[in-house]
Parts: structure tokens; sequence; C-alpha cells
């Protein structure tokens, strides 16, 4: 997509198959392409950001659903799973110390919360990955939960640039 005018102008259900791409929770996408249209690119990202930072813990879990575990091989040629590629790009550099102690921590994280660990690879090393893994390890549930939504919410503005640039 070319930018945030080609967005304004997509039908509704082309917008919200895109803005899904983004934040699989189904609200999100609802509420951005009725918000159309945007002024510019940062008023369609900090819009992407504040419902998403908004969205109810069910919701969080539809779009954590769509999510991979860090270090796990992305496959398919989805949206999705071509971005999920792209952020998850400096785990090829991982060495194999970090990639096992990433998949027990993996293991251990979801045991304790039920869900995956959500993390925005993007910018990470997997050392860095790995001791934000570890350190939220401690968290009780309402404050992962909280750092949890706050990682959605800065991978779909990461993602959100993308579709519009």
């Amino acid at each position: 997509m070319a930018g945030v005018d080609d967005f304004n102008r997509e039908p509704a259900g082309r917008a919200i198959e895109l803005l899904r791409t983004c934040n699989a929770a189904p609200r999100f996408a609802e509420e951005l392409a009725a918000g159309r249209p945007y002024p510019d690119a940062e008023a369609l990202v900090a819009r992407a950001e504040e419902v998403a930072r908004g969205l109810s813990w069910a919701e969080v879990s539809v779009a954590l659903a769509a999510h991979p575990r860090i270090g796990d091989r992305v496959d398919g040629a989805s949206a999705e799973a071509a971005a999920s590629r792209r952020e998850q790009s400096s785990m090829s550099s991982a060495d194999a110390e970090t990639r096992n102690a990433l998949v027990a921590g993996n293991h251990e994280y979801e045991e304790r919360f039920d869900h995956v660990f959500l993390i925005r690879a993007a910018g990470r090393t997997p050392a860095e990955m790995l001791a934000e893994l570890r350190r939220r390890l401690g968290n009780d549930e309402r404050t992962e939960r909280a750092e949890v939504t706050e990682q959605l919410a800065e991978i779909t503005a990461l993602r959100m640039r993308g579709l519009i640039s």
C-alpha cells in the first residue's frame, strides 16, 4: 500500500482485512476502519496504538493467538507470517544456548501465564529478548497482562507503519 490516502480509500471490508494483519483482535480492525479518513500516517498509527492499548484481555488473547513463539520457525505466506519473520530476523544470529534457553523459557512462561510470550522483537537481540522473558516470569498476572498489552501496541504500531509505507 502506498500510504494513508490509499488506506482511506479502501472499501471497508478490504481495510479490515489489511488491519487484521497488524492486530488480529476484531474490534481493533473495526474501530480503525470506522475512524477513516485519517489526515496522515502518524494519526493513523497513534489511533492504532490507542485502540490496541484499550483492548480487553479477551481481545488481546485473540491477537496473541496469531503470534508465533519467539524463536519458532515461522512458516506460511500470510502477511502475518511475513511480518513475524521480519520482526524476529535477529533470531537467525542466535547461538544454540540462547535458542535453547528461549525454548525452555517459552515453555515455562506458557505454563505460568497460559499464553504465548509476546515481545516486540524488532530492534532487540536474542539475548535481550531472553533477558526480558526471564524478567517477566517474575511478574504477577496483572502486571504481565499490562506488559503484554503494551508490547501488542508496539508491534501493532510497527506493522501499521509497514502497512502504509
